[in-house]
C-alpha cells in the first residue's frame, strides 16, 4: 500500500477509481469455520460482483469475511480501523485495499457512514447494534431534512426483532430498515436501490 495523493490514506487503489461503497457491519469474533463467516464471504462476493466496493471496520470475524469475499471477486475493499480504541488488534485484515484510521469508535462509524451509499448489518453484538442504530438515525434525520435516506438492510431474525422493538419503543420509522433473512436477499435490496 502507498499513500493516496488525493486523500492521504494508505491505499493500493486511486480514490477516483472507486465505485459506490456499501458498508457492511458485523461481529469481529466469528471464526472462519462458522456458517456465519461463509455468509459474510458470500455477502462481500455478491456486492463486488454487482460492481460495488465494500467498507467494513477492517478487522477480523465478519469484517474479514466480507473483505475476503469482495477481494476474491476483484472488488475494492475499505477497512476503517480505530487503532487507539483497539490497541490489541494488529491492523486491517489482509483483504483490505485501503485502510482508513479513525481516532475513536464514533469517528470510525461516522467515516463508514459518510463513505457509503448504503449499509448492511450482519450478525453481531453491541458494536454492530451501535452501527445499525447510528445508520438508522442518520437515515431518519436525512428524511426529516428532505434528503433521500441511504438504504439500510439488516440480515437475520435477531435484527428483525430488534428493529421492530426499537421502532415501537422509540416511536420511530421502522420502514427505514429493511429486514431480510439472507445475505442474498440483502444484496438484491441494495442492487435495486443503489446505482
Amino acid at each position: 500500500m502507498t499513500l493516496c495523493d488525493a486523500c492521504g490514506e494508505r491505499s493500493s487503489l486511486p480514490c477516483d477509481a472507486m465505485p459506490s461503497v456499501i458498508a457492511v457491519f458485523g461481529s469481529s469474533t466469528v471464526a472462519p469455520e462458522e456458517p456465519r463467516y461463509a455468509d459474510g464471504v458470500t455477502c462481500g462476493r455478491l456486492l463486488a460482483e454487482a460492481g460495488y466496493a465494500v467498507a467494513t471496520g477492517g478487522y477480523g470475524g465478519l469484517m474479514e469475511a466480507v473483505s475476503r469475499g469482495a477481494a476474491d471477486a476483484g472488488g475494492p475493499v475499505y477497512g476503517i480501523t480505530a487503532p487507539e480504541a483497539f490497541p490489541d488488534r494488529p491492523g486491517a485484515n489482509a483483504f483490505v485495499d485501503r485502510e482508513i484510521s479513525a481516532l475513536s469508535i464514533t469517528e470510525r462509524i461516522h467515516r463508514i457512514l459518510t463513505l457509503s451509499s448504503a449499509c448492511i448489518a450482519l450478525d453481531g453484538s453491541i458494536g454492530t447494534l451501535t452501527e445499525l442504530v447510528m445508520a438508522w438515525n442518520v437515515a431518519y434525520v436525512d428524511r426529516l431534512a428532505g434528503r433521500p435516506p441511504k438504504p439500510i438492510v439488516a440480515v437475520g431474525e435477531r435484527w428483525a426483532g430488534v428493529v421492530s422493538f426499537l421502532a415501537e419503543q422509540a416511536e420511530t420509522d421502522e420502514s427505514l430498515v429493511a429486514c431480510t433473512p439472507t445475505v442474498t436477499e440483502a444484496v438484491e435490496i441494495i442492487r435495486s436501490s443503489v446505482a
